[in-house]
């Protein structure tokens, strides 16, 4: 009776199973005829190009040196009985520096004014006399070597004249040598003699320099190789040297900041370096307020000329491929992904400067390069307006939100 039982449960428990496998393999049929799913396009933002103007500057790093620079040397010899300036101040030229001792050359200009006038006294009656001598010999008075002797005398007194009067002027200019004067307007520095040291002329120890800092000169250096690719871009036509205030220079300090008052490209040395391979520029930089300070290090930003038709592209959308060269992922007009090899020129901010491999109209891809290859179909988005509806999004969730 047990068994009969046990038998008669079996038979629907199969049944069930039997069903269950028959739905399993209807739905595979099914699902096969449908075929797999479509595939998914990916979509990329992108990035037109569009050419456009752009001036193009150096940025070259630099020293400051005084517009001019004066060693001021004693010319007499002496005693300095005192320095007028004060150390670290603005002079004028003509101001009065040190004073050194003035006596022992008045002596000397008073004894060759002195002599001075003793041979110009004695001018007038040796003068006389050869001209009495001269009447004379006509009568054979007085004979030929006295008149002669006399004539002698004249043009003794006459060199002796000139002599006293040559004494008198070297005097006087030693004289003034010993007022020791300002050459220039400048600043002028700490004084390295004292008040009664010795002095000689023209002696090898400053008194003190003094440096004109308003102007002053900026220092830089550029390389040859960069002059002659300036030189190519302007004969090929891509860079033109006619922008405005080509010759203005925009002087950066050490901290960053700019300076108030541009300077002007003075003069590129004829001459390269030939241990660094580069050449020297001079900028002079208007300094009223005397921010510069001579060996002051700065950065200079000239311009180099204006490119008119620039292709700029966001870093974002270069990379480099297994050989090391900069490449970008543009989207042609039938929505395939295309590789471009780039010649890149110079980095303008967070852009790159394409010299060749982009033109205007081209959409480069810069954002979800990950998984996208060459050849392959893709949706393009523009970056800027998606970011836009990205911020106007965010922007009116925020307004849209209750106040707690």
């Amino acid at each position: 009776m047990k068994r009969k039982v046990a038998g008669q449960n079996s038979i629907p428990r199969i049944f069930t199973l039997l069903i269950a496998g028959l739905l399993l393999v209807v739905g595979c049929q099914k699902q096969s005829e449908q075929g797999p799913p479509p595939a998914r396009i990916p979509e990329v933002a992108t990035v037109t190009i569009a050419s456009q103007r752009v001036e193009l500057t150096t940025d070259l790093p630099g020293r400051t040196s005084a517009f001019r620079v004066a060693e001021i040397r004693p010319q007499v010899n002496g005693l300095i009985i005192k320095r007028i300036f004060e150390e670290g101040a603005d002079v004028k030229e003509g101001q009065l520096l040190y004073r050194i001792d003035p006596v022992p050359f008045q002596v000397a200009l008073n004894s060759a004014e002195a002599s001075l006038g003793r041979a110009r006294a004695n001018l007038p009656s040796i003068q006389s006399r050869t001209e009495r001598y001269q009447d004379l010999l006509t009568d054979n008075a007085v004979s030929r070597q006295d008149y002669d002797d006399a004539a002698a005398a004249v043009a003794q007194v006459k060199a002796d004249i000139e002599y006293w009067k040559a004494l008198v002027e070297a005097a006087r200019i030693d004289l003034n040598y010993t007022r020791v004067v300002a050459p220039f307007d400048g600043r002028i520095g700490r004084s390295y003699v004292r008040e009664g040291s010795l002095v000689t002329a023209y002696q090898p120890q400053s008194l003190a320099t003094l440096q004109q800092i308003d102007p002053i000169y900026v220092d830089v250096v550029q390389s040859s190789a960069e002059l002659l690719r300036l030189r190519r871009r302007i004969e090929t036509g891509r860079l033109s040297p006619d922008g405005e205030d080509r010759n203005k220079v925009r002087i950066l300090l050490e901290d960053g900041t700019a300076h108030d008052h541009p300077g002007t490209l003075q003069f590129a040395d004829v001459t390269v370096d030939p241990t660094t391979g580069s050449y020297s520029l001079r900028i002079v930089v208007p300094n009223p307020d005397h921010v510069l300070l001579p060996g002051m290090y700065v950065r200079a930003v000239i311009q180099e000329g204006i490119a008119e038709n620039a292709i700029l592209v966001t870093q974002q959308g270069v990379s480099r491929n297994t050989k090391g060269e900069p490449v970008a992922l543009i989207v042609d007009a039938s929505g395939t992904v295309q590789q471009r090899l780039l010649t890149l020129d110079r980095t303008l901010g967070n852009q790159w400067l394409v010299a060749s491999g982009l033109a205007s109209g081209d959409r480069v891809i810069v954002e979800g390069m990950l998984n996208i290859r060459p050849g392959m179909a893709v949706k393009a988005v523009d970056f800027e307006a998606g970011r836009n509806a990205e911020t106007s999004s965010q922007t009116g969730g925020t307004a849209a939100a209750p106040k707690p």
